[in-house]
């Protein structure tokens, strides 16, 4: 039913749409389900190319009982604060999660990502991670370097002197602006292309507009990034919940 969780029916329907070369959303709305739905779907289990109906159903049944599990400890040992519903924060990361791996962070990298854009201090401790998501501290190491490396986190010591990944504010503005010396130093390459296979030809011609149009995209993140950089530090105004009397 709309709402409720897959069933392997709709694991084969989701299976025979990509088969077709349909659109997550065309998936979604025959099935009556949410376009995120689908999406998650898919790209937990193999992707658009390697996706399998009995598979994925056979992984989701081991995750679920993993899960179960996982919940009965953790709900235990770290209570969620604020009276959050602790399966609905979950399910949320595993929705973010997803995001991120569709906009191509590989899949350890988002869970890391997700994970601290989630907790309240967005700044976590290799072994907190390593407890939060039950894998191993070289998992931790690697997601964390690679992270780094886009500028989407940063390290800091805390008052014990502990080491700590960070994703606060300005990382996202420095994540941004980092994209952005990316495209513009593939657009200079593309440019050098130019001189090397000879004006007027047409694979010059190619790399020339490649170039143009990423001198473009570069200079417009960059003026969008900075103009909407004080964005990231405009605190919500209060609720009618937040202002009652109490």
């Amino acid at each position: 039913m709309p709402g409720g969780r897959l069933t392997q029916q709709d694991r084969q329907q989701i299976a025979s749409g990509l088969a077709d070369g349909l659109a997550y959303a065309e998936i979604a709305r025959r099935l009556d389900r949410p376009t995120s739905t689908i999406t998650r779907e898919v790209m937990r289990n193999g992707g658009p190319t390697g996706y399998r109906a009995e598979l994925a159903h056979r992984a989701t049944e081991r995750r679920a009982h993993r899960r179960r599990a996982a919940s009965s400890r953790e709900s235990e040992a770290r209570p969620q604060p604020h009276g959050r519903d602790a399966e609905a924060v979950r399910e949320y990361e595993e929705t973010l999660t997803t995001v991120f791996m569709a906009s191509g962070t590989p899949k350890m990298m988002a869970r890391v990502m997700a994970c601290l854009c989630t907790d309240d201090a967005g700044s976590l401790t290799a072994s907190e991670l390593v407890q939060r998501l039950q894998v191993s501290p070289a998992s931790i190491s690697k997601a964390i370097t690679f992270l780094e490396s886009q500028g989407m986190v940063r390290r800091a010591r805390d008052e014990r002197r502990r080491e700590r990944y960070v994703v606060d504010d300005d990382v996202w503005y420095q994540s941004m602006i980092a994209s952005a010396r990316g495209t513009a130093q593939v657009a200079e390459t593309a440019r050098q292309g130019v001189g090397v296979l000879g004006p007027g030809t047409p694979a010059a011609a190619r790399l020339e507009n490649i170039a143009r149009f990423l001198d473009f995209i570069t200079e417009s993140i960059t003026r969008a990034a900075n103009q909407a950089r004080e964005v990231l530090y405009t605190k919500p105004e209060p609720t009618s919940s937040d202002t009652s009397p109490r």
